[in-house]
């Protein structure tokens, strides 16, 4: 039997997969979003994350069982599938519990064209159990086939890091994990045949589960260590970077930086280990005091800023105040979980005027998401009380701040990539 692959969900993580295996496998990308499914059956990824005419170059025809990629919203077009991979997002509730909604959904949609002998592999960030525990009665509720004797299960976290165009998905390692022994050596086998850098077979899906959940909460603790360091720091009227970059001659001091910790993973997957700590009756401290100081950044932030403009004999009160950048990160349109919305909201607590500039955001949906104004473009007439660098686009780093500034304008540095030109830096 010939492999064809279905991947349900084509955002960030989803599309780069289904573009790699479409270099040896029939593949069908699913995804509910028409608007989505358009544009990329035309070869437009609005998430940049896949070139144009790397793109166009895996497309093929609906009808055509050739090695390629064609994209659908239609459950008939996934049908003849035997690897339903899985790629949706794993949120988080306003009160930061983990939303497995969208998990659901996938997996009741797989289960509608579930056969005998399918495997269903999921790549989302959860809780050890989420795969088996969760996921594995959706389907076998809704198919009526049952688990490890009809249809199995696999797990192989995303490991994507969006905008990154050095480490894409074929060049990191992968790690993988069946329901059973022999699934294992399958699932494994079907990203190494794709994955140049290799791959790494866990004894169990929850292993793996673990293995990815611990990947960016170890990274969210780190960044909240140094995080409060700045703050130690600020106080003391030392540069935080300085002291970053005396250490860090030593060989195994681990470079961190201080720093807005939002986006998709970092700021969201340690709840879900939280989550699970919880329910087996352990309080996860570090974890969450990691949270509670990476969540706090925002306004702190926006409280320094005014600081800054109180020493420098500025009015806070309607003052004109830039922010560079609302993405989450640099040099990417994702705006998911940004964390600069908690500076500016914060900023306007003070009754500042803040003008959100960043050529990189889709203007659209930061306004849907967020109900925030920002702007593509600069009007250069314009001159600002305050410039906060919040996100290190490479726009930005050659943009001619003193041409936006008001006399005596504070310039503040939350990504330490301004040297000399900033006032002040976290």
């Amino acid at each position: 039997m010939s492999e064809k692959i279905a991947i349900i969900g084509l955002g960030y993580v989803g599309l780069p997969l289904a573009r790699l295996f479409a270099t040896k496998y029939s593949v069908v990308g699913f995804d509910i979003n028409q608007q989505r499914i358009s544009e990329l059956n035309q070869g437009i990824d609005v998430t940049l994350e896949v070139e144009e005419a790397l793109l166009k170059s895996a497309l093929v025809d609906k009808s055509s069982n050739e090695i390629g990629l064609y994209c659908s919203n239609q459950l008939a077009d996934i049908a003849d599938c035997n690897y339903y991979i899985v790629t949706v997002p794993t949120p988080v509730d306003k009160h930061n519990k983990p939303d497995l909604t969208p998990l659901y959904k996938a997996s009741e949609t797989v289960a509608k064209v579930l056969k005998k002998g399918d495997i269903v592999i999921y790549e989302s960030t959860v809780y050890p159990g989420v795969t088996e525990e969760e996921c594995v009665p959706v389907l076998e509720k809704i198919s009526g086939l049952k688990f490890n004797e009809d249809f199995f299960a696999g797990y192989s976290p995303e490991r994507i890091n969006p905008g990154d165009k050095e480490h894409t998905v074929e060049k990191i390692l992968k790690v993988t994990a069946g329901s059973t022994p022999e699934i294992g050596k399958k699932v494994d086998a079907l990203y190494n045949s794709v994955i140049t850098a290799g791959t790494h077979l866990a004894p169990t899906i929850k292993v793996a589960e673990a293995a990815k959940v611990i990947e960016n909460s170890q990274r969210d603790i780190n960044i909240a260590f140094v995080n409060e360091l700045a703050k130690i720091f600020n106080l003391l009227g030392i540069n935080t970077h300085d002291v970053l970059q005396a250490a860090g001659t030593k060989w195994n001091f681990l470079p961190f930086k201080p720093g807005l910790v939002g986006g998709h993973c970092i700021g969201v997957d340690p709840y879900y280990l939280a989550q699970k700590a919880l329910e087996v009756g352990y309080h996860p401290e570090i974890i969450l005091a990691g949270r509670r100081m990476n969540d706090s950044m925002g306004e702190y932030v926006a409280s320094q800023v005014v600081k800054t403009l109180i020493r420098k004999n500025i009015k806070v009160n309607g003052a004109t105040i830039l922010m560079l950048g609302f993405t989450f990160k640099e040099n990417c349109p994702d705006v998911r979980n940004t964390k600069i919305v908690d500076v500016v909201k914060s900023l306007e607590e003070y009754s500042t005027k803040v003008t959100i500039y960043d050529p990189w955001a889709n203007s659209d949906e930061v306004k849907h998401e967020y109900g925030l104004t920002c702007h593509a473009t600069l009007d250069s007439d314009i001159k600002y009380d305050a410039i906060v660098l919040g996100v290190a686009h490479n726009e930005f780093k050659i943009l001619d701040l003193a041409s936006l500034k008001k006399e005596n304008a504070v310039v503040y540095d939350v990504k330490g990539v301004l040297g000399s030109l900033a006032d002040a830096k976290l």
